[in-house]
């Protein structure tokens, strides 16, 4: 535990990790890698309760497990600050604003359907998310090159490769990715066993 979350009080830090993430949850537009953004900026970059290299295993674990990229991000996140309560405040904060404003939205469906105007405004939103993710991407890339490991880095770019060029399922990505980095792992004991 990091020692600026250590000395925050369980209370406090509960409702700082809930209202924190109905705050970024609330405003948040265009699904999972932009709110790991804003995670990102307010549990590393803000309150220093998480390094950037944790955020970044965080984020990979939270993309490659089922569900919503947000939900699981608030999982991890909240596991990792608070434990099982912090786990659960942080997933509550995070459902809440979308079940609220889903739930006004469908009330109003027909209206909001037909209105040139939302669609319009939904349009621009569009290219607001995608400089946004284009964040995402950005910033985690930076965060694999400054490890400074040829093989991270060779892996990034087989990825983009693979999913941009190449049309690979991302599933397909993931796993070997996750066979590489086991690989590595068993190469390094044996190596260290030889010794």
């Amino acid at each position: 535990m990091s020692e600026k979350r250590a000395r925050v009080p369980k209370g406090k830090l509960l409702w700082q990790l809930f209202s924190s993430m109905f705050y970024i949850s609330t405003f948040t537009f265009g699904g999972g890698f932009v709110i790991i953004t804003f995670m990102q900026r307010k549990f590393v970059d803000g309150l220093h309760w998480i390094d950037e290299k944790e955020m970044l295993d965080l984020a990979a674990l939270a993309q490659s497990s089922p569900g919503a990229i947000a939900v699981n991000a608030a999982i991890l996140v909240g596991w990792r600050v608070g434990g099982g309560l912090g786990m659960a405040a942080a997933v509550v904060g995070t459902i809440l604003p979308p079940m609220i404003i889903l739930s006004v939205i469908s009330l109003f469906y027909a209206a909001f359907a037909a209105n040139p105007y939302v669609a319009l405004v939904l349009r621009g939103m569009q290219a607001g998310v995608a400089a946004v993710i284009l964040d995402v991407v950005c910033s985690l890339g930076r965060g694999v090159v400054k490890e400074r490991s040829a093989l991270a880095i060779a892996l990034m770019a087989a990825a983009f490769l693979a999913t941009a060029v190449f049309d690979v399922n991302v599933i397909f990505i993931i796993l070997a990715a996750a066979l590489v980095g086991v690989g590595k792992i068993l190469y390094l004991r044996r190596k260290e066993g030889a010794k």
